[in-house]
């Protein structure tokens, strides 16, 4: 190992918790662990996993809900060299198994192999009680994660990390607002990139991680307030979700200790944004914009975005630009496909396990539409295989949900396109309201005076669950199928 190359992930946490024995590694439903009790467990769990066959270079699939269970399981991975694989342990059999195809698993954490080929444990398999807890030989993985994405093709696929287990987490931190003494929240499911890497960044830096096992809106307040949160990444859902919230009772909780808040992984509607920068300040609000690749990545403060109301913000890494149909450069203000590579010479940030994106050249598209402008910020349309056409022009389900979430009774909303006999298709809401009074005429009238006739949604569909999960993630593809079997059923009786 060179002088200045970061050493292993497994020997990162073993320096850090022999620095810091009785520091607050990880916080999770009311329990704490210190830094040491993570490194005996993780060390144990370990030698646990080794006696299975796990190894360096081995995929290990941890399809375990957040807990302090999770973060032991990854780290025991990382300090046998092995490669941390993580799944919702929600996820549907069909779909499990199909990114299980994808590539051998040595192990799976959490849940049963559907298809009963790998070796499974349950998420608090500890092994045999006499496996010691002393430090493993150095180990390095050869890519320190690996997170599952149907992402622009809707097809399965697993995306490695580019890098192998020798991360430097400083940098990162540095990069991300990162203090060493910060307490960082992570609200969302460990399972997608946003909370694998928070988490990631967080143990790897001496920070205090804290856990939500599932969201709740009145906890995360209860969790920043009584833990002095300095740091967070979160998405528009939660965000959307926290503000009623926090209006009922703002006495109740406190705010003052955030320092930064990121919030990523879709786009997030203006009014929301506003709200959030009115309540913590814009120096506080910042937004990512990238895939789990980070071919690019784009930046803004909300310092920023006040003056650029909008825009994901300006990129700081790799490349970017804005292709039509044709594969000619957009011109400033002229929507297109959104494409992305690394910057010449900067060596792979990733690799593709099954599925691989879109491609024109040497640049990869997610599947994002958008535009810049004369000041090189970037604006969000939607997603290619979202968007629809009502009598031939072109409607981006985003710009009418921004709208819908603008009402102060919608709680979070969803617009498909659904056939129509003359139109082609036509936009239908879904929409999660807590307002008792809000009716499909009301909904319809609000659009109306926000957004052109032909994007006002011709029909309107009242839900009582939250229509994105804690990631932000909505399968707009089932809910589009599940919508018009509903509406043929209705036309058929």
């Amino acid at each position: 190992m060179s002088r200045n190359e970061p050493a292993p992930i497994g020997t990162q946490l073993s320096r850090l918790a022999a620095a810091a024995p009785h520091s607050p590694a990880v916080t999770c439903g009311g329990r704490t662990i210190t830094r040491a009790e993570l490194e005996s467990t993780s060390n144990r769990l370990a030698r646990a996993y080794a006696e299975l066959g796990v190894g360096i270079g081995d995929y290990v699939t941890v399809a375990v809900p957040n807990s302090i269970e999770w973060v032991q399981a990854v780290t025991a991975v990382w300090k046998l060299g092995a490669i941390p694989q993580p799944l919702s342990p929600r996820m549907p059999d069909a779909e499990f198994a199909a990114l299980l195809d994808l590539k051998p698993r040595a192990l799976i954490v959490g849940r049963s192999d559907p298809r009963g080929v790998a070796a499974s444990v349950t998420d608090d398999f500890n092994g045999t009680a006499d496996l010691s807890d002393s430090p493993l030989p150095e180990a390095v993985s050869p890519t320190w994660k690996s997170l599952a994405s149907g992402g622009s093709t809707g097809r399965p696929k697993l995306i490695e990390a580019g890098g192998d287990g020798r991360i430097d987490a400083g940098f990162l931190a540095g990069l991300m607002g990162n203090l060493p003494s910060d307490t960082h929240l992570v609200p969302v499911p460990l399972s997608h990139n946003t909370g694998f890497t928070s988490a990631a960044i967080a143990l790897l830096t001496g920070q205090h991680l804290v856990l939500m096992p599932r969201f709740d809106p009145e906890e995360f307040l209860r969790l920043i307030s009584n833990h002095r949160v300095n740091y967070l990444a979160t998405v528009p859902t939660i965000m959307q979700r926290v503000l009623p919230v926090y209006r009922a009772a703002p006495d109740r909780y406190d705010l003052t200790s955030l320092r930064r808040m990121w919030h990523l992984a879709a786009p997030c509607p203006p009014n929301i944004k506003e709200a959030w920068i009115d309540l913590v300040g814009p120096e506080t609000v910042w937004e990512l914009y990238g895939g789990t690749e980070l071919q690019a990545l784009t930046f803004i403060s909300g310092t920023e975005w006040v003056g650029h109301r909008g825009s994901v913000g300006r990129v700081v890494a790799g490349e970017m630009t804005v292709l039509d149909d044709d594969g000619n450069p957009c011109p400033p203000g002229t929507v297109g496909e959104i494409y992305m590579r690394p910057k010449p010479g900067n060596a792979p940030t990733y690799r593709y396990v099954g599925s691989t994106a879109k491609s024109h050249g040497n640049w990869e598209s997610l599947g994002d539409l958008g535009w810049f402008d004369d000041d090189g910020y970037l604006y969000l349309a939607d997603r290619r295989v979202d968007m629809f056409t009502v009598g031939g022009r072109n409607v981006y389900p985003a710009e009418i949900e921004n709208a819908l979430s603008e009402h102060p009774a919608v709680l979070s909303c969803l617009v498909v396109g659904i056939p129509h006999e003359d139109l082609g298709q036509v936009p239908h809401a879904l929409v999660h309201t807590d307002g008792p009074d809000l009716d499909d005429a009301a909904v319809r009238a609000f659009v109306a005076e926000r957004l052109a006739d032909y994007k006002v949604p011709r029909s309107v569909e009242f839900v009582d669950t939250p229509l994105r999960d804690d990631a932000g993630k909505a399968r707009r593809t089932a809910v589009r199928d599940a919508v018009i079997a509903r509406l043929r059923a209705q036309a058929d009786r």
